[in-house]
């Protein structure tokens, strides 16, 4: 029965995104909500200027109705919603508790994004603003597993070592990662096709490593988050003739991080996420160098995809090869799960 659900909810999520590219592209041409290039990224960004931002919105949309429409109707349909191996009522407030973060995260994202839009400049809130509504966001999602689960939850899986239980130590990592994570998520959201590449490949994993857990609504969640960047991908492909903006970045941060804190097994999304990982680390030794050396730079630019652009590989080879990362670690995290756990 969930293998039906599951089809449902990729064919929902792809369908309604793709679709409804072919009326709200427009309607944002005809608002004027265009991206603004920065004056320090690769100059041949530049043709990019007025590509309209909040795309994300697409997807969010398909994505959220693939989810309300599929996981209650599968918990119905399955007879017992408790009888299922793996399902508690504890991941019910983990998956739509994380739905509900990612939905807080797009909402920040667009608020930066709309004041980019209107004030026709490449930065929306600054970096404080940001942080602190991340934070709260993130804080209230915890908040919710909390008072669901009270003090087990605090403990999570770790491949070949087991159930480990790390106390109010477990709440504060949590937070720091998610919006960590979420943040390198954002990162990743540079040339077009990128993101929504990667975090294809992310879900297709995370969906297959819910199914072995036993948590079949969370493999519909997942699946969702796939159709959703693939219906995307038919606007934001090279080409691309829509950015997801940070409206769409920070809500797949937030989905990516409710996949992982809702399998128990956080840690995992820094294998199936090295590319995001790698993005913001690269962004934060870019920095770090910089200072350092007064001036030097580590990289040709950060985050890393530019860097690479600077080198001279095009925007399709850079999602190709990193997509590739995403699907070699990706089934990393798989045989971890099979034979780690």
């Amino acid at each position: 029965m969930s293998g039906i659900w599951t089809l449902i909810a990729a064919a929902l999520s792809f369908t309604i995104t793709a679709v409804l590219g072919k009326w709200f592209i427009p309607y944002l041409h005809k608002l004027n909500f265009g991206q603004t290039i920065r004056d320090e990224g690769p100059q041949w960004h530049r043709k990019k200027q007025g590509t309209p931002i909040m795309g994300g919105i697409m997807f969010i949309i398909g994505i959220v109705v693939a989810i309300l429409v599929c996981v209650p109707l599968y918990y119905v349909t399955s007879g017992s919603n408790l009888l299922q191996v793996g399902e508690t009522p504890l991941m019910k407030v983990k998956i739509f508790g994380g739905l509900l973060m990612a939905i807080g995260f797009g909402a920040v994202g667009f608020f930066d994004d709309y004041i980019k839009a209107v004030k026709k400049r490449n930065l929306g809130l600054n970096a404080r603003q940001k942080l602190f509504l991340q934070f709260l966001v993130a804080a209230a999602y915890l908040a919710s597993i909390y008072l669901a689960g009270g003090a087990s939850t605090s403990t999570t899986l770790i491949p070949f070592v087991g159930s480990i239980n790390l106390g109010i130590g477990y709440w504060i990592i949590a937070l720091l990662g998610i919006v960590g994570m979420v943040n390198a998520v954002n990162l990743t959201d540079g040339i077009d096709g990128l993101n929504a590449s990667v975090t294809f490949f992310v879900g297709v994993f995370f969906m297959m490593i819910a199914g072995l857990m036993g948590m079949f609504g969370l493999s519909i969640v997942a699946i969702a988050l796939v159709g959703g960047c693939l219906g995307f991908l038919v606007w934001n492909f090279n080409p691309a003739k829509v950015f997801m903006g940070d409206t769409g970045s920070l809500f797949l941060g937030g989905m990516v991080c409710a996949l992982g804190f809702g399998l128990n097994l956080p840690i995992l999304i820094l294998l199936v996420g090295i590319v995001y990982v790698v993005e913001i680390m690269s962004d934060v030794l870019q920095v770090l160098y910089f200072k350092a050396t007064h001036g030097k730079r580590l990289f040709k630019m950060a985050p890393i995809h530019h860097h690479f652009e600077m080198c001279g590989w095009g925007e399709v080879k850079i999602c190709f090869v990193f997509s590739l990362i995403t699907v070699v670690t990706g089934v990393a995290s798989v045989l971890l799960v099979i034979y780690g756990i």
